[in-house]
């Protein structure tokens, strides 16, 4: 067992929220066409709140705290916050797009001791990154952002969400990462807005596509061993947990309410309203969430991927329960293993009987 997942375990058993994700403003300099948020302030936390919220989180046992947005370098405070988050002795992550970032930004990063910077690259085509971002001459500016980041020595992560307009991008922008001498990961979730609206996954990759991702070493590591077969599921599979968003982790607004997770907009609480410590305790809607094993998934549980699946709860929350299979994870399962999941299985007959139920209310 490494040494996190001993942290993790151990953070679990004792009901700690090991990680937060607190988007400081949404707010954004940048209009990407795959964005789920309202970039409109409807009323951050001031910076006498955050400091104060940053404490509680510290109180309460948070060691990493990743600072996101929007763009967070857009609040002028961002920095003051870095400042705060650290006298905590908080491992701080940042996330941006890094125009914003110049050599004088890079150097008050790494004097703060900032953990990781991530940064989002698109394409290595300038009209394929900036046709996302909405923004003429971004990609320039990005990458001259990881330069000044790396010249300081700090850690750098390229973020890479695939869609249908960069599909055939990612394997230069992993050449991009490793002349740049950064790390590189890539996601191809795209998912719908956090108000419910679906619109977004128009952009989504064909599953074709998908396999195609799936059987390429360089964007997934070792192809056999990713794409095998699911182990048979056994009973510590049926009562492990989906995943660690309201267990071990959870998400901030700029307004201060909480979430499970920034994909799961579940409202569990406002700190406004209540203590942190308070709202992770004693949240109706956070017990909820915990009290749900695998083992207690319709569909899933009967599902021979239930071990190795990416279902995440979140995703399942949007398309109507969090107890139900998330279509994404379904088809990023079969893309996978080129094996049926259960929901796939079961469509027939949703199909034939209109009526048909899988899934019970969610509240």
């Amino acid at each position: 067992m490494s040494l996190m997942e001993e942290i993790n375990n151990r953070a679990l058993a004792l009901g700690i929220p090991l990680s937060v994700h607190f988007d400081l403003t949404y707010r954004c300099n940048e209009r990407c066409e795959h964005c789920y948020l309202d970039h409109d302030d409807k009323g951050e936390l001031s910076t006498s709140e955050v400091h104060d919220l940053i404490g509680q989180l510290a109180g309460a046992g948070v060691f990493f705290l990743t600072l996101s947005g929007g763009e967070p370098l857009l609040r002028d405070d961002c920095f003051d916050i870095i400042e705060t988050a650290r006298s905590y002795q908080l491992n701080v992550k940042l996330k941006t797009n890094g125009i914003l970032i110049r050599e004088a930004e890079a150097r008050r990063l790494r004097a703060l001791g900032v953990e990781q910077v991530q940064i989002s690259v698109y394409s290595h085509r300038p009209e394929v990154h900036d046709g996302i971002t909405k923004v003429p001459g971004s990609l320039q500016r990005t990458l001259n952002s990881i330069r000044f980041l790396k010249s300081q020595g700090l850690k750098v992560t390229i973020a890479n969400v695939m869609m249908r307009k960069n599909l055939q991008d990612s394997d230069r922008v992993h050449d991009l990462a490793k002349e740049l001498g950064v790390n590189f990961t890539v996601d191809p979730t795209i998912t719908p807005r956090m108000d419910g609206n679906t619109d977004l996954l128009r952009l989504r990759i064909p599953s074709e596509d998908l396999k195609n991702v799936f059987q390429n070493s360089r964007l997934v590591g070792n192809v056999e061993e990713f794409c095998a077969p699911p182990k048979p599921v056994d009973d510590s599979i049926q009562e492990g947990l989906p995943c660690s968003a309201g267990h071990t982790m959870c998400y901030i607004s700029p307004y201060g309410d909480l979430f499970p997770c920034v994909q799961f907009p579940l409202p569990s609480g406002n700190i406004r309203l209540e203590k942190f410590s308070d709202i992770w305790r004693n949240s109706q809607q956070l017990r909820e969430v915990r009290s749900i094993h695998a083992r207690d998934l319709p569909v899933c549980s009967s599902c021979s991927h239930l071990g190795t699946c990416t279902r995440c709860p979140g995703l399942a929350y949007m398309e109507g329960n969090m107890r139900g299979h998330s279509t994404a994870d379904c088809e990023k399962s079969l893309a996978r293993t080129g094996i049926v999941p259960a929901s796939m299985l079961l469509q027939p007959m949703m199909e034939q009987n209109l009526n048909f139920r899988v899934f019970p209310p969610t509240p």
